[in-house]
């Protein structure tokens, strides 16, 4: 306050000491008063007074509109017990003593905050009709409002139920948030809402944040009914799942029993509590994963059968479980849900399943197999994945001018000593080629199952911001190409960008999907296939949105 409202700071705390000896006074004597009656009661209590702090009164005088007399005289007493029990006791006897304002009673025992906070408040009329706030708690309930949960651990052990099972719903919250700044700011979230109060038909109290919704009860109760909702009653009468409840009302959830049950994504505009939010989020997530593992399995059958190979063996030995490795997946879910997610495709990974047995068991394809020679060196066992119908054991290499990849069309060129050398249809040099050697032209086409490492080389065009080239490595590295080549430059006069990526890609045929998926990217306004040494291609611009 005194650095953000400097002025406004001098004037409250020039007020309070003018006021200070009075408000002393009289809350000594208020406290005196406190302790003689519990004494009498035989109710065993420090009590002591709060002063209240500047900001305190600054919040309620600007937010509230209160004058500073008025709030100034609203004195505050903390009472501290040994027990529960007591603590119940000492506000019987203050509300006995004095009159207690009207919706000013809070218990915070019977239905502790979100964060674990218990105390009793109550404010009352006290001595000459000024207004008095009063704390009621435990040592226990002291010392984890005081210092928080972590402090409290010497009285967690003796009594571990209420601590325990709020770290235990902070550790599950934090395994469905995959993000762990989203966790701490939700997290921070909720530990500052203010918190309706709802009743179970069994009587059980839930407390949910302002605004919460059946749904949020609903999750409170358990995932799986969450899950199900389907309908809810407040005290016995049907409501929209969208309704906002209220504290003191008795919520009851109709779950549905069908298997196919499901939560929906409109939820997720109106749920308060974002556990909630979270669940739902997850419930999608792994729907999508499931459903992308039983496509991925049912295509990888599919080319299994295409290429004659025994499925189940396949499927259960120690051959797939190694191309997944090789391809770096945790297991074959991983895998299938790759393939299903058109991350990698199941005719590359057939190829390196017939590479591997090929190992295993020398010649069982060499009758269908076509002999390549490494595209690059540093690729040994890269194959070109081309072909010339009804030859055999042609070398076979990819130009470097024009770095075809599948599906590009492509002509093939028998050079001297050197094999059939591939070129794009639209090359310069395939252009020069033809009509200066004709005869040495060949028809060659790409094989149906394709595996080892194309290059491939686009440039992008985009308004330059900070970020920009993270943003774009982020998309290769999701779409499993290996960048070899980076060259960046930005027009200072216009801002313009101009980004040319290098890269290997075990999957040609997805070249397309990538550079869609660049173009979305924020600034990103057209993006290029590059032909080493020649023009520009471009396949992928602006028009094509």
């Amino acid at each position: 306050l005194a650095t953000l409202h400097p002025k406004r700071y001098s004037e409250i705390a020039q007020m309070v000491q003018d006021r200070a000896p009075e408000r002393d006074m009289y809350l000594m004597q208020l406290v005196a008063n406190v302790k003689e009656r519990f004494s009498d009661m035989g109710i065993k209590a420090d009590v002591s007074g709060r002063p209240k702090h500047l900001w305190s009164i600054y919040e309620k005088m600007i937010v509230k509109g209160r004058p500073f007399e008025e709030i100034y005289d609203l004195v505050g007493i903390r009472v501290i017990v040994e027990n529960v029990g007591d603590c119940y006791a000492a506000l019987g006897t203050i509300h006995a003593t004095w009159k207690p304002v009207q919706g000013r009673f809070k218990d915070y025992i019977a239905m502790p905050k979100f964060n674990l906070y218990q105390s009793l408040h109550t404010t009352v009329i006290g001595p000459q009709a000024k207004q008095a706030e009063f704390q009621i708690r435990t040592r226990e309930m002291h010392q984890r409002a005081e210092f928080g949960i972590a402090s409290h651990w010497d009285y967690k052990i003796k009594s571990p139920s209420d601590e325990m099972e709020w770290l235990g719903r902070m550790v599950e919250w934090q395994e469905e948030t995959a993000d762990p700044n989203a966790f701490m700011a939700n997290l921070k979230t909720d530990l500052e809402q203010d918190e309706v109060y709802i009743f179970t038909p069994k009587g059980d109290v839930v407390a949910l944040p302002i605004g919460a919704t059946p749904v949020d009860f609903a999750y409170s109760i358990h995932t799986e009914v969450g899950h199900r909702c389907v309908g809810a009653k407040v005290e016995g009468r049907l409501v929209p799942l969208n309704t906002r409840l209220a504290s003191g009302q008795t919520v009851e959830i109709v779950a549905s029993k069908q298997s196919e049950a499901a939560p929906s994504k409109d939820w997720l505009q109106f749920v308060a509590s974002h556990r909630s939010a979270s669940k739902i989020r997850q419930w999608y997530s792994q729907e999508r994963r499931s459903e992308a593992i039983d496509t991925g399995h049912d295509d990888l059958v599919k080319e299994l059968r295409r290429a004659d190979l025994p499925v189940k063996e396949t499927l259960d030995g120690e051959t797939l479980a190694t191309v997944a490795n090789d391809l770096n997946y945790s297991d074959l879910d991983a895998l299938f849900a790759a393939i299903g997610e058109h991350h990698v495709s199941a005719v590359s990974v057939i190829g390196k399943i017939e590479k591997a047995l090929d190992e295993l068991e020398p010649g069982r394809f060499k009758e269908q197999a076509t002999v390549f020679h490494p595209q690059r060196e540093r690729r040994d066992s890269s194959k070109v994945g081309v072909h010339v119908e009804g030859f055999s054991d042609l070398m076979i290499r990819l130009s470097r001018c024009c770095t075809p990849v599948p599906p590009d069309e492509v002509i093939g060129f028998v050079t001297k000593g050197r094999g059939v050398s591939v070129h794009r249809n639209d090359c310069a040099n395939a252009s020069s080629l033809s009509f200066d050697q004709p005869d040495r032209l060949i028809e060659v086409e790409w094989d149906d199952h394709l595996e080892g490492y194309f290059v491939a080389s686009v440039e992008i065009k985009a308004l330059d911001r900070p970020g920009l080239l993270r943003d774009v490595g982020d998309v290769m590295s999701e779409n499993q190409v290996n960048v070899i080549g980076v060259e960046t430059s930005t027009n200072i006069s216009d801002r313009v960008a101009r980004m040319r990526f290098d890269f290997e890609i075990s999957d040609p045929t997805h070249l397309n999907r990538l550079m869609y998926a660049i173009r979305e990217i924020d600034s990103v306004y057209d993006i290029y296939r590059v032909v080493p040494g020649g023009d520009e291609q471009e396949i992928l611009s602006s028009s094509d949105n």
